[in-house]
């Protein structure tokens, strides 16, 4: 059993920057490909960004290229979100997510076997 715990939301003007923080439990964190989701309020949960095993390789949704970047410290069993420039767009709940078993990144949520509580994000315009 792997536990998620995401952190960083919060409240931001847009044009602003936050930083997502998701915490994974257990020791082999370095074996996990990791993901990041969001969902907004009517929508379904869609893909943001993920990242290999090693961070060598990371994949981003299209809406967030340029502005999120994706990283990983397998030390400390951390993933991260660096998110700049955000925009009211942005605003959902995110959500980090381990695959276990995968040795190549996927966009797809089904693929994903472990999932965090999600931390809310709001960009006010």
């Amino acid at each position: 059993q792997v536990q998620l715990v995401e952190s960083g939301g919060g409240l931001v003007q847009a044009g602003g920057s936050l930083r997502l923080s998701c915490a994974a439990s257990g020791r082999a964190f370095s074996r996990y490909t990791m993901g990041w989701f969001r969902q907004a309020p009517g929508k379904e949960r869609e893909f943001v960004s993920a990242i290999s095993r090693t961070g060598s390789s990371t994949t981003y949704a299209d809406s967030v290229k340029g502005r999120f970047t994706i990283s990983r410290d397998n030390a400390k069993n951390t993933v991260y979100l660096q998110m700049n420039s955000l925009k009211p767009e942005d605003t959902a709940v995110y959500y980090c997510a381990a695959d276990i078993s995968a040795w190549d990144i996927s966009k797809e949520s089904y693929k994903y076997d472990y999932w965090g509580q999600g931390t809310q994000v709001t960009v006010s315009s």
